[in-house]
Formats: structure tokens, C-alpha cells, sequence
């Protein structure tokens, strides 16, 4: 999840936002402010993504790309469950490789980081439940950090590697980390061919699919998970005698 031929002297300009794109943990120790603050570099387009959702007054709505968008969000939340929760952080079943590699795939179109990443902080945060070394513990800095700034922070970007120690032997699982976007991105474009292919026989187009399909069903997914980092820890009650929330 490293770049070796990326010296830390580079890491600027082009240079680090080529260690942002391929998830060089370098990025994370450039000298750019506090390492817990906001990275304003990969927030603004985060919050773009959201606003791209405004998109719908524009390509207005149709029940095709509505239920389009629907299913996503269920698939993708599945993946997002299956995978990445239960099967990469919990280990709860096993797989053959093959199917191992494509469990990694299909989740990376969530646009939630990869496999490794969201594995080894989820890891994280139940060895450090509400503590201060929680990534994103409502009790330490508020339900917004918790909610969905702490993963926009520089202190975040790295995966803590000493909880995936079981992935790293997978190279193609490795591989895969360091451009996790790019499924997400091929999922987008799935969207926009989908709706085109569709066309006026189902009274839709491919801008249609791609606003609805991809950042519409993936805002609500992306906040929807989120929830259980942050109003899942401060709502509710706890069923065990535990000293987290």
C-alpha cells in the first residue's frame, strides 16, 4: 500500500496527489498542518460528490432510474456488509481467492476505500471502542467527526497495517489498495453506459443513470453507513455490561 519509487521529497504538487490517488502512506506525513485536521484536498471532492446530486432538477427523474438507484444502494450496502464488514474485518466465513479478490472488487464500488483500509480502522475501532484511540468515536469528538470527518483527516488516510497482517500476504489484495477507486469509477461508468443502452424504450438516458445510480444511491449509502459510527453510538442502549458506548 506503498509506492517505493515515490520519494518524500516529491510530495508536492503532482507528486502528492499521485501518493493520494495510489495510497502511498506517505501522503499522510507531508508536512501540510495537524495531522488530525481536515484534508481539504480530498474533502473538497467529497463534498462535490454531494452536490452533484443536485443533478436531479436537471436530468429529472424517472422510475427506471429510481429503482436503478434503489437496487444499488441495497447491492452495494450488501457488499459493504458481507465483505468488507463480516468477511475482511471479521472473518466470519471463508472464501476461495478467487472469490476472495472478487469480494475486494465489488466492494470498492461502494467508494468506501479498500478492503485493507476500511478492514484494518474497523479493527481498530473495536480494539479501542469510545477511547481516545478510537477513529471515530462520538464520545471523543462529537457525531460530526464521528459521522464523517474522521476518515478526511491526514492521521486517517494510512491504514494501521499491524490489523491487517492476515491481507498483506495477498498481493492482488495489495495491488488493489493502492487504486481502490478505480472500481468505483468503472461503476460510474457502468451507470452512464446502462441508462444509454436503456435509452427512450425505458424513458431514460445515461445522465439520468448516473445521477441517480451513482451519486444520488451513493450519498445515501455513504451516510447510511456512516450512522453506525456515529448515531449508533450515541443512541440506543447497550445489551452487554461493557465500558463502551
Amino acid at each position: 500500500m506503498s509506492n517505493a519509487n515515490l520519494q518524500p521529497a516529491t510530495l508536492r504538487g503532482s507528486g502528492r496527489l499521485w501518493a493520494w490517488l495510489s495510497n502511498d502512506d506517505r501522503y499522510s506525513q507531508a508536512p501540510t498542518g495537524r495531522v488530525d485536521a481536515v484534508d481539504w484536498l480530498r474533502a473538497v471532492p467529497f463534498w462535490l460528490f454531494h452536490l452533484a446530486c443536485l443533478g436531479v432538477f436537471w436530468t429529472g427523474a424517472s422510475a427506471a432510474a429510481v429503482v436503478f438507484a434503489l437496487a444499488a444502494y441495497w447491492i452495494r450496502m450488501f457488499f459493504v456488509t458481507a465483505f468488507y464488514h463480516r468477511y475482511f474485518s471479521h472473518r466470519a466465513y471463508t472464501a476461495s481467492r478467487p472469490m476472495q479478490f472478487l469480494f475486494a472488487v465489488l466492494g470498492c464500488t461502494a467508494g468506501q476505500r479498500g478492503p485493507l483500509w476500511w478492514a484494518a480502522h474497523h479493527r481498530l475501532h473495536h480494539g479501542q471502542a469510545d477511547t481516545p484511540g478510537d477513529p471515530h468515536s462520538p464520545a471523543q469528538k462529537g457525531i460530526l467527526h464521528a459521522h464523517t470527518l474522521w476518515f478526511l483527516t491526514r492521521s486517517s488516510f494510512s491504514a494501521p497495517r499491524r490489523y491487517v497482517k492476515d491481507w498483506l500476504r495477498y498481493p492482488e489484495l495489495v495491488m488493489l489498495e493502492r487504486f481502490d477507486w478505480l472500481p468505483f469509477v468503472l461503476y460510474g461508468v457502468l451507470c452512464y453506459g446502462l441508462g444509454e443502452w436503456l435509452g427512450a424504450s425505458w424513458g431514460t438516458d445515461g445522465e439520468q443513470f448516473l445521477v441517480w445510480g451513482f451519486f444520488v444511491s451513493t450519498t445515501v449509502l455513504y451516510h447510511a453507513t456512516y450512522t453506525i459510527n456515529s448515531l449508533a453510538h450515541r443512541y440506543g442502549t447497550r445489551r452487554f455490561d461493557t465500558a463502551d458506548d
